[in-house]
């Protein structure tokens, strides 16, 4: 594994952390704010009913198990990764480029 390069900045604090020299700012008012924004960005409050075919949700149970998950925490992942577009379709994004190369 190659290591990242760091700035100056980063190097001191790094230095200063594995010296045991960093000290936290981190007051207990600001902790419980975190904490309860972090409670709310996971909190499953809703609940969906929906219809797929057999084989995606066979498809869907397996790759779950592979990941060591339940099925339904896995498709609330993957439904959490697409709004917030850290999962894209790979199949919209070939027939866009294909479309450009026929164009162009």
């Amino acid at each position: 594994m190659s290591k990242a390069k760091l700035s100056k900045e980063e190097k001191k604090l790094l230095e200063a952390v594995e010296a045991g020299k960093f000290e936290s700012v981190l007051t207990g008012d600001r902790k419980k704010e975190l904490e309860a924004i972090a409670g709310n960005t996971f909190k499953k409050d809703k609940r969906i009913n929906i219809r797929i075919s057999n084989r995606d949700l066979t498809a869907i149970q397996s790759r779950a198990s592979e990941e060591g998950i339940p099925y339904q925490t896995f498709v609330s992942s993957i439904i959490h990764k697409y709004i917030s577009g850290s999962l894209q379709d790979l199949t919209a994004n070939k027939q866009v480029q294909l479309a450009q190369k026929t164009r162009g």
